[in-house]
């Protein structure tokens, strides 16, 4: 088969953090197959089709994927941030796993790309510096018990958090109680940082310590992270600088 399929990460936003890795492949593809924002990055070229679809067919978007690399074209399947983290790059293994023989004989490879989740904890300082989650709050794929127990655990754990997708139009209760069982669970003032659209040209970072924190200082393209108990804030002339340090106590 001549064909072959690259699941790209293309980074938090900015263009600049896209890694030439992955640039270098978007002008090698014949085909480009994402969600519909994320394709929308993508410069149209003579010899490229761009095959944009809703956010919540990723098995649909990964089979026709899979099928156009077994005719011998050559595809590349876009995520934000990185492929393998709550993307695309999972829904297309699945694909692989369930469908036809031959998909096992292509040729597919994962080009990482840096996350929101990096991006925001790099503008802030290190607040992900030590033992961190990360946790996809919304609950289309799984049941809120579920979340809720990681939640839970996380925080007994004294683990640093990163949220995805805290906060949609569809479920905002989903964060009412997030927000509750951390308060609950933590019972400190650990700081929670907000980044809209991190490395954006509209970027907004606030900072605010635990019990302050309210649900509509989120929403679906907000990265939230939450500090462990060791979390620490340097006060300075600007914005001030978020870390966990690596040291832990006995």
């Amino acid at each position: 088969m001549t064909g072959w399929v690259r699941i790209a990460g293309l980074g938090p936003g900015d263009d600049a953090l896209i890694t030439p890795e992955v640039s270098d492949v978007l002008t090698q593809a014949t085909d480009i197959v994402g969600y519909i924002p994320y394709v929308k990055r993508i410069a149209n070229r003579p010899g490229l089709t761009l095959h944009a679809s809703d956010n919540r067919v990723e098995i649909d978007r990964s089979q026709h994927a899979l099928e156009m690399a077994s005719e011998g074209r050559k595809v590349v399947v876009v995520s934000s941030g990185d492929p393998g983290v709550f993307a695309m790059a999972a829904a297309v293994f699945e694909a692989v796993e369930a469908g036809p023989a031959h998909w096992r004989s292509l040729d597919i490879s994962v080009l990482p790309g840096i996350t929101a989740m990096l991006a925001a904890s790099a503008r802030c300082g290190a607040p992900l510096g030590h033992d961190f989650c990360a946790i996809n709050l919304s609950d289309n794929l799984k049941p809120w018990r579920l979340i809720e127990k990681r939640l839970r655990l996380a925080a007994e754990a004294d683990f640093a958090m990163a949220f995805y997708n805290p906060r949609s139009k569809s479920r905002p209760e989903g964060f009412v109680r997030t927000l509750d069982v951390l308060k609950h669970a933590c019972n400190d003032t650990r700081p929670v940082i907000f980044a809209r659209n991190v490395t954006r040209p509209d970027e907004q970072i606030r900072i605010v310590p635990l019990p302050d924190a309210t649900p509509d200082m989120a929403d679906m393209r907000t990265m939230v992270i939450v500090g462990s108990s060791r979390t620490r804030i340097i006060t300075r002339d600007g914005a001030p600088i978020v870390y966990t340090p690596r040291s832990t106590p006995e």
